[in-house]
């Protein structure tokens, strides 16, 4: 059996339904992120986008390898978790006789749990204290969900999507926290208003790294140096 490794997925669905996308990110034994990939879903919800990473990342992941599983979403985790062995014994129906949804998805999940050594680990998303892979998780998804498009280190992306500056207090549904975080007032250019410690290192649309600690502004769509987004380095 392999040396065990952390990991960690989400989902995104601007609308829910709406635009969607899946990622997850692979880290090595002590937590440095190794590789990650993002897809887009279309038009789909956010269960269906938390499953789906969670599939994508078990199908990533060879047989016998045992993996900790970091995840913000609750109802993916209780599904294949605990209410699994219910719905089997039910025949594929809830504790109120209506069809389990996202069955396929479910099914899937389970095939690939039976040939891996995985635990799951319940992180609160949009932390300050959170989890750092679940955010890179979660901003590749909702990367993925806006542009639907693929992306990752099998496609060429070797810089880790950034997380964006998330809040302090409790977690709060995927988005508004996102929305509430993001600088700058409104119609005027983010990066010209407000500069904030990063937590993280990173990459500037300029090319070069940041390190954590050091100001950064949105700069487009992107974070970076506080001086290249005054100065409108494109994005």
């Amino acid at each position: 059996m392999s040396d065990r490794i952390i990991a960690a997925c989400d989902g995104a669905a601007k609308g829910n339904p709406g635009p969607a996308g899946w990622a997850w990110v692979i880290a090595d034994s002590q937590g440095t992120p190794q590789r990650w990939e993002a897809g887009p879903l279309g038009r789909a919800t956010n269960n269906v986008g938390e499953l789906t990473a969670l599939q994508r990342l078990l199908e990533a992941v060879d047989p016998g390898t045992s993996v900790e599983v970091r995840m913000d979403s609750q109802y993916a985790m209780k599904a294949v978790t605990q209410w699994l062995p219910g719905w089997k014994r039910n025949g594929w129906k809830t504790s109120s006789g209506q069809p389990v949804a996202n069955r396929e998805l479910v099914e899937r999940i389970d095939l690939l749990l039976a040939d891996r050594d995985v635990t799951f680990q319940y992180v609160p998303a949009h932390r300050e204290d959170g989890d750092h892979l679940n955010a890179i998780a979660d901003q590749a998804a909702s990367e993925a969900a806006l542009s639907q498009q693929a992306a990752g280190t099998a496609l060429g992306d070797a810089d880790m999507p950034v997380p964006a500056p998330t809040r302090s207090g409790p977690a709060t549904r995927k988005g508004a926290a996102r929305k509430s975080a993001a600088p700058g007032a409104a119609g005027g250019r983010a990066s010209a208003s407000r500069a904030i410690k990063a937590k993280f290192p990173g990459s500037c649309p300029c090319g070069q790294p940041y390190a954590a600690g050091e100001m950064i502004a949105k700069n487009g769509n992107r974070w970076g140096h506080a001086s290249c987004a005054e100065a409108g380095t494109p994005a």
